[in-house]
């Protein structure tokens, strides 16, 4: 099944928005980002393997595989100028995407690298993949994402908590690899308050790029996106060069 999603088509729009949902999360998540975008940008998400509607297929275990599934997806999209933006685990698979896609020659015009460590820094905590459902659920309610009421559900937790350990230990596995480095625009967009994609630490995406780079800090936790939605698409909007909406 194919890896994109695009609710809003806009065969006018002159730029396209890749959008990287963060672990345990589905193009669901950028559902109305399309109707609140400008008219002249197109959305569309990356819907990864194992949940919603692709949820039997297998899961994602290796970043670099998943990326070069991805940009091959993302092939027919390059007549048109795509920027990425990826949401906490979703960075690392934008940065990859981006990687292979200036391989090509068809490099993103822009990447947001929103509420992640740089891909070059490696967490010193434990993964929550390895705690049991309570646990792993707790941690999943604590960086402000998800309904905990939803998740007492037995049920769902059998459905959902699969594929959010598969996603963490994806992220457990990727190691940064020394190579051709990004020569794309990059801006760094954080909540003030999240304890895991702090300030300084999406700070330090500036280091992976030779193009310019800026940072956007927002009131919010982890999830900042969520009641900053109209700021931070303004800032995405400005730094492509769109008329907001």
């Amino acid at each position: 099944m194919s890896w994109l999603r695009c609710p809003d088509p806009r065969p006018w729009a002159t730029t396209r928005l890749v959008c990287f949902p963060h672990a345990g999360g589905s193009a669901v998540a950028y559902r109305g980002w399309g109707r609140a975008a400008s008219p002249a940008l197109e959305v569309h998400a990356v819907q990864y393997p194992g949940r919603a509607d692709r949820i039997r297929e297998p899961m994602m275990t290796d970043a670099r595989q998943a990326a070069r599934l991805i940009a091959a997806a993302l092939g027919p999209l390059t007549d048109r100028p795509l920027a990425f933006f990826g949401h906490s685990m979703g960075t690392i698979l934008a940065y990859e995407t981006a990687l292979l896609l200036q391989a090509k020659g068809v490099p993103p015009v822009h990447l947001f690298m929103s509420a992640a460590p740089a891909a070059h820094l490696r967490e010193e905590s434990g993964n929550p993949a390895d705690e049991d459902d309570d646990r792993l659920v707790a941690e999943l309610v604590k960086l402000g994402g998800t309904d905990a009421a939803a998740l007492a559900d037995p049920e769902l937790r059998e459905l959902v908590l699969p594929y959010v350990r598969a996603d963490y230990r994806l992220i457990q596995k990727y190691v940064h690899q020394a190579g051709p480095r990004l020569n794309v625009p990059v801006t760094g967009l954080a909540g003030e308050a999240d304890p895991h994609g702090t300030v300084d630490k999406v700070s330090r995406w500036a280091e992976l790029t030779d193009g310019p780079f800026e940072l956007r800090a927002f009131p919010g936790d982890h999830f900042y996106l969520n009641d900053q939605l109209p700021e931070l698409l303004a800032e995405i909007h400005k730094a492509l060069g769109i008329p907001a909406a």
